[in-house]
């Protein structure tokens, strides 16, 4: 029962903080880690050559873009549900960082269907899934920000939100569904991997790299929308006094 407590946002506000240091450094470190085997240590590909390693980038932030997505919908189903405004500040927190991973899954799979596939794009079910993705994405940050009423905007966004969830199994399983360009998954959980055991690693590494910095930035972003909108609310001395001075920290 402790810890739902920390479902109010004035009692989750200093346990993010607490957080905030301990998962960006396992992000940093990882990262390293994750780069290093991929780009220095792991084999030329015998067919692709070096442009191969671009997946070490191209695969975690696909990842990425649809794990944040269902995490927003799940945020959404508990604010429309439970009425909880900390999952609604969830949701803002992690959009922009689930829209980074998807812009950057598309541009490195475009520098890696260029020479792979002789172009840049080609709108096949995958790559137009996850072009949907980042239009999603970037309608729910254009909604909740064009409502000025928050409550209003965390009940659209979260509906926005969890109808657009359809569209995850659609990219996860497009190449199963449709004949496509985009070749199919490497690394399955119930079939063996494709790849040596160090390219394995490597991309695994890079994923956790890619959670931990979600994470982390995730729960920078989500202080900050904490502050902005409690200050106007009315709060224990305690709390008040709280929040003041680590707004005065966080500013400094």
């Amino acid at each position: 029962m402790s810890l739902f407590k920390y479902s109010s946002p004035t009692a989750f506000y200093p346990l993010a903080g607490k957080l905030v240091p301990w998962f960006a450094a396992l992000a940093a470190i990882f990262a390293v880690i994750g780069l290093y085997l991929g780009l220095f240590v792991a084999p030329e590909d015998f067919q692709q050559g070096e442009v191969y390693r671009i997946i070490f980038i191209h695969v975690p932030a696909a990842w990425m873009a649809m794990v944040i997505y269902l995490a927003m919908a799940m945020y959404g189903v508990m604010a429309l549900t439970f009425n909880t405004r900390l999952s609604a500040m969830m949701m803002e927190a992690l959009a922009p960082t689930g829209a980074i991973f998807t812009a950057l899954a598309l541009w490195t799979g475009a520098l890696w269907g260029k020479p792979t596939w002789g172009t840049y794009w080609a709108w096949d079910a995958r790559m137009t899934s996850t072009l949907i993705l980042l239009f999603l994405y970037i309608g729910y940050l254009a909604l909740i920000n064009a409502i000025e009423d928050k409550k209003r905007a965390d009940k659209a966004g979260a509906l926005l939100v969890i109808v657009g969830s359809v569209n995850v199994p659609i990219i996860y399983f497009s190449v199963k569904w449709w004949n496509t360009l985009h070749q199919g998954a490497s690394v399955s959980v119930t079939a063996s991997p494709k790849m040596a055991a160090i390219m394995l690693w490597a991309m695994l590494i890079m994923a956790i790299a890619c959670w931990t910095y979600a994470i982390t930035i995730s729960l920078v972003r989500v202080r900050a929308i904490i502050l902005e909108r409690e200050r106007g609310r009315s709060h224990s001395t305690r709390v008040a006094n709280t929040l003041s001075a680590t707004n005065i920290v966080a500013g400094s």
